[in-house]
């Protein structure tokens, strides 16, 4: 297996990198992965990762639910629960932020199809990648899309989606620039990018320190900050026009770290620690468990 080892920050940079913490994969080999922070542009990032043509075998979970579409256990079950409303929220935003009500719409990442199911039921021209062909037969199977494989993202040609979208996606990327490049080339005049990722600087973050489900090692190659995606993007041209909380992330990534911490869900100290963090998010946006940025291009 081949690792990457970095000795600059992935996102601009600096050579001022420190380790943090040290993160388990609770999810699949429970190894344990240093997590680095920048002191410039304060990315986190994981150390030592298995590059992309090795990192495969660490998604292979029946309780990865993006690829499975599992309702297995408590904490999935309610997630489908819940999903469709999530579902009704990102068609607002969708909406709301390229003032359009049908569109031509990119999504990266796409799992088992079911945002894009739910655009395409609402009159939106659809595409979707994802790099797994197992989440793609499942969303064949569920809602009969036709979801294309992720390296075909740089054959598409410029300038032909009013959204793109990345539902806890970017942080998965091995080539971060060229796929920000990439993404910025593909939007239309006036088009959007709407990308969610986990916030290390969140509260619950803060209350599960390394157990925090959100670190997810190795799969999350990169813990993003505000600070950190406004510097991303602007070294290629584009700048965040709007940050939204996603306030069921709380409760969800609360659930799963409560269980990696203590070895069994607490259901109470999670719904305490979720709400604390939405309470804050309130107060501050930016301390929300996941963020969503809409960024634009032009």
């Amino acid at each position: 297996m081949a690792l990457i080892t970095y000795t600059t920050c992935p996102c601009c940079g600096s050579s001022k990198i420190n380790e943090v913490l040290k993160a388990e994969d609770f999810t699949v080999s429970h190894e344990k992965f240093s997590i680095l922070e920048c002191a410039d542009c304060t990315l986190r990032f994981t150390q030592d990762i298995p590059d992309a043509a090795s990192v495969g075998s660490y998604y292979k979970s029946d309780n990865y639910i993006s690829h499975s579409d599992t309702k297995e256990g408590l904490v999935n079950s309610l997630y489908h629960k819940v999903r469709q409303r999530t579902l009704k929220g990102k068609h607002a935003l969708v909406q709301k932020v390229t003032g359009m009500k049908t569109g031509k719409l990119l999504d990266l990442g796409a799992g088992t199809g079911a945002f894009l199911n739910f655009m395409h039921s609402n009159q939106w021209d659809v595409m979707g990648l994802e790099p797994d062909d197992v989440a793609r037969a499942k969303a064949k199977e569920l809602y009969n899309l036709d979801l294309r494989s992720a390296d075909q993202l740089f054959q598409l040609p410029s300038g032909s989606f009013d959204a793109i979208t990345m539902w806890h996606v970017l942080e998965h990327v091995h080539e971060l620039h060229p796929y920000i490049e990439q993404l910025h080339k593909l939007l239309k005049k006036n088009g959007k990018l709407i990308i969610a990722v986990p916030n290390y600087t969140s509260y619950d973050a803060s209350v599960y320190k390394e157990y925090w489900a959100a670190y997810d090692v190795p799969r999350h190659l990169y813990h993003f900050s505000p600070a950190s995606i406004k510097k991303l993007v602007s070294m290629h041209g584009m700048k965040v026009e709007s940050e939204h909380a996603m306030w069921f992330d709380s409760f969800y990534i609360s659930m799963l770290s409560e269980q990696y911490k203590n070895g069994k869900g607490n259901l109470p100290m999670a719904f305490i620690n979720g709400l604390l963090s939405n309470t804050k998010t309130s107060m501050n946006k930016e301390k929300c468990s996941s963020l969503v940025y809409v960024i634009s291009g032009n």
